[in-house]
């Protein structure tokens, strides 16, 4: 018996992961948009942050290869979805009771090894819930709706920062939403069981047998991800630069504001991204949307200390990752054989993991050791050896 339908794709599974990340994107980022002025505050180096973000997207990818192969082979994906969102619901609450940068280390480890537990599990339940023509839009409003989590948690946080409230009792209130997540996941989510069962190939066996076509998609997945970092460094540089003639406090309002620009572009343009993906070519809208993260990068190498043309930027990179957000997922899922897309979708999630890892500490050390443009020129030039990979890759697919 079907536990779902593909006749629609907003169907009831597209919508309640929607609603899920809605909640637990609320939650978390409630954290992601004060925690660099949380660690300036607690007086943490300026490696730290990407420190912090490195380590816990390495260790989030290496988790998610092995939950994509696990809840293939053994029909358990709505169970490890589930426990990688406990975690990410408790990360606030570790935060808020770290009194230096090494706690605040361990709680975002702790909390994105759940991000990496639910991701492949859930983005193929969602992918399996759809016809591959509707891959783009499934994965697109799912964006959006966790988009509008990342929108709503900092307004959030903003209001009551403003009210009075300090950040680390900010930082409890938001393991509420994180909680909710967790029921509406449960609840609301339906999993296709008959579709859940890998063969019993060993995991060696099971990577090697992946299509070849999306093993090259993923090498330029990785590439460009060694150029993206996380856009949490975004705000610190912002903070720091707008501080010497604003102040701090100011400065870290300003940089709140700019990370929220960042999540209602990333929000309104991640369902219309793949709208034009199922139309065009998922893989060539994904190529558009990395040859924009260049151009972006190329802008903060000139842009002046200026709140609009940090605003422009902001936008920009919400632009960038709404694709990258929306594409990336549907194409896998274009590439990939159903019952192998719990791997497919952890190889996918390990290259980014992979290159978030290299590409916050790389970027980060860059900054302390020759300031900024240094790093967003490493960033222009690799993500444009990504974005022309990923256009080798698709002119010279081949089917499967």
């Amino acid at each position: 018996m079907k536990t779902d339908t593909k006749n629609t794709w907003l169907n009831s599974t597209v919508i309640g992961s929607s609603i899920t990340s809605f909640l637990s994107d609320f939650g978390h980022e409630v954290v992601t948009v004060f925690l660099s002025s949380f660690l300036i505050m607690i007086g943490a180096p300026v490696y730290a942050l990407g420190l912090i973000e490195g380590v816990s997207d390495g260790l989030s990818s290496s988790v998610k290869l092995l939950s994509g192969y696990y809840s293939d082979k053994i029909g358990k994906r709505k169970e490890f979805a589930t426990l990688g969102y406990i975690a990410t619901g408790v990360f606030p609450a570790i935060v808020a009771v770290a009194v230096s940068w090494p706690v605040v280390l361990f709680g975002r480890a702790f909390g994105w090894f759940g991000r990496g537990i639910r991701g492949p599990p859930r983005d193929t339940i969602l992918a399996n819930s759809v016809e591959k023509k509707n891959l783009g839009k499934a994965f697109g409003f799912h964006r959006a709706g966790d988009t509008l989590g990342a929108i709503a948690g900092p307004l959030a946080a903003a209001y009551l920062v403003t009210s009075g409230f300090e950040l680390r009792e900010i930082f409890w209130l938001a393991v509420i939403p994180g909680l909710l997540a967790i029921f509406a996941f449960w609840f609301m989510v339906k999993d296709k069981k008959q579709a859940s069962v890998q063969s019993n190939k060993s995991f060696v066996l099971s990577l090697k047998g992946l299509p070849s076509r999306f093993k090259s998609f993923t090498v330029a997945v990785l590439i460009f991800g060694i150029a993206d970092f996380s856009h949490t460094l975004l705000i610190f540089y912002a903070v720091t630069n707008l501080t010497p003639s604003m102040g701090f406090t100011n400065a870290a309002a300003i940089g709140a504001l700019l990370y929220l620009i960042r999540n209602i572009v990333y929000a309104l343009a991640s369902y219309p991204f793949g709208v034009l993906g199922d139309r065009f070519g998922l893989r060539r809208m994904l190529a558009f949307g990395y040859a924009l993260a260049v151009f972006t990068f190329i802008g903060f190498i000139f842009a002046p200390p200026n709140i609009l043309v940090y605003g422009l930027l902001f936008a920009l990179a919400g632009a960038f990752i709404a694709a990258e957000d929306a594409l990336e997922g549907a194409a896998s899922g274009e590439l990939v054989r159903e019952k192998e897309r719990g791997l497919g979708y952890g190889v996918l999630a390990t290259a980014n993991g992979m290159g978030d890892f290299a590409s916050s500490i790389i970027v980060s050390t860059l900054w302390a050791l020759f300031g900024f443009p240094a790093g967003f020129v490493f960033s222009a030039v690799v993500a444009t050896i990504g974005t022309g990979t990923l256009l080798w890759a698709n002119h010279n697919a081949k089917p499967n």
